[in-house]
């Protein structure tokens, strides 16, 4: 998300509580995928990346083992590309590692439509054939246009078609929060 724009409407994660939704995801995925070899975390750009890297992180604190990362950019996948009023800055995708039977757990910050989750499966194919895809999130905010859901959640928020969600990340913005904005 971009820096938060509108008006100020809640504040529904503060750093802690993003801390225990991400451990909750954490516990959940390792519920579900007990051989942590045969899995991976793919980050979508952006702020799906440092999440995906806090998951690593407190998996291999729970495990002691090393969850494989990598990094997807989906921006020349996205179907609503005509749409957009500039050129799509292109970032970096990097999988350093063989996708092909591995569950792989796609992990962004908002859910909202469901199109971004669609151009990164539409990216990821060109990588391999995975086991299986699943998707991780830390907010799920409704709306959506396609039949995509979320595994993993560490927070649903229902919102208005007029709300913003904003997650803000240390890694990304200097801070730590999720914030609802309302356009006007």
């Amino acid at each position: 998300m971009t820096p938060a724009k509108g008006r100020f409407k809640a504040r529904i994660l503060d750093a802690t509580s993003m801390q225990r939704a991400l451990s909750r995801i954490a516990h959940e995925i390792l519920e579900h995928n007990p051989d942590v070899e045969e899995l991976a975390l793919i980050g979508i750009c952006n702020r799906g990346v440092p999440l995906a890297q806090r998951l690593a992180a407190i998996i291999k604190g729970i495990e002691g083992k090393t969850v494989a990362t990598g990094t997807l950019d989906i921006a020349l996948y996205r179907k609503d590309l005509t749409s957009v009023p500039t050129k799509p800055v292109v970032k970096k995708t990097e999988i350093p590692f063989n996708i092909t039977n591995k569950t792989i757990i796609l992990v962004d910050d908002v859910l909202y439509t469901g199109k971004t989750i669609r151009a990164a499966l539409d990216a990821l194919t060109h990588f391999g054939r995975p086991r299986a895809i699943r998707l991780a999130v830390l907010i799920d905010r409704g709306h959506r246009e396609l039949p995509i859901y979320a595994d993993y959640v560490g927070k649903n928020v229902p919102t208005a078609s007029n709300e913003l969600v904003h997650v803000h990340l240390k890694e990304t913005d200097h801070d730590e929060q999720v914030i609802i904005t309302e356009n006007k």
